[in-house]
């Protein structure tokens, strides 16, 4: 390995659409099925799947053969497990929860090397540089690591403009459903208030010069937001793709009309 190039940056630099995919099973072999299915970018998700700094890393090695890029969501805005998740070898991190511009900057500098942050050094031990057989991995790391913040609160969208300024964050990202908790529509994040709230932040967010991303896996509504600008759209789930597929199937099988009620009202 001699470049660490990281092209999901880039191409969000260059403002081409990305469309995404998020990985709730904490499986490296599933990892690697829908890593073959043609998706710009996978999350894998550390907030709300039950990974492991294991499971993480077996992830990354299992989709590192294909094209699409790996971005890792860490549980919070922790500079300890960030630094491991980039020695590990994510590149590309989604930080849960941001709540203004000191936040971002915070998040930012856990991803950086002195004197642009804090991360630390520990290259020979980690795979991300390939135990240091990557020539000038130290010098190259900064400027290859991609920040994506998340947004998820009334107080955060009061706080967006600042938190687009912050040197360092490459986009920014809404969280539907916290979203909508916050707002007062718990489990529906497709409501007039929520949906305006969303709108308006894309719109924000382009015209601050960063990439806006969500996760939707509604596909008109899905289509809308990048119709609006949003660079990174995971349009769906890898668990519900399972779910609802599996009981598709029994249903057929079965003459099963039971509800789907508790599928409904959620982003996935």
């Amino acid at each position: 390995m001699t470049s660490i190039e990281n092209r999901f940056k880039h191409a969000l630099a260059q403002k081409q659409p990305q469309i995404g995919l998020w990985l709730g099973m904490a499986n490296a072999y599933a990892a690697e099925i829908v890593a073959g299915a043609g998706f710009d970018w996978l999350l894998i998700d550390g907030e709300h799947a039950p990974n492991t700094l294991d499971s993480v890393l077996a992830q990354l090695q299992a989709i590192a053969p294909y094209a699409s890029h790996s971005v890792v969501r860490p549980s919070w805005n922790d500079p300890v497990e960030i630094k491991r998740l980039l020695d590990v070898g994510a590149q590309t991190l989604l930080v849960p929860m941001v709540q203004n511009a000191e936040e971002a900057a915070a998040a930012v500098a856990a991803t950086r090397y002195p004197p642009e942050g804090i991360r630390g050094v520990g290259s020979a031990l980690a795979r991300a540089s390939r135990w240091n057989r990557t020539a000038d991995y130290l010098a190259q790391s900064n400027a290859q690591i991609c920040v994506l913040v998340q947004v998820e609160t009334r107080a955060a969208l009061d706080q967006l403009d600042a938190i687009c300024e912050v040197e360092g964050v490459d986009g920014v990202f809404i969280g539907p459903s916290d979203l909508a908790a916050d707002m007062g529509h718990l489990g529906n994040p497709g409501h007039a208030d929520v949906q305006r709230a969303i709108e308006d932040a894309i719109v924000r967010i382009r015209a601050k010069g960063k990439a806006p991303g969500i996760l939707m896996g509604d596909e008109k509504l899905a289509r809308r937001y990048i119709e609006l600008g949003c660079l990174f759209t995971a349009v769906g789930v890898d668990t519900t793709l399972l779910a609802r597929g599996a009981e598709a199937l029994a249903r057929r099988f079965k003459q099963d009309a039971a509800s789907q009620e508790g599928a409904k009202g959620g982003v996935y």
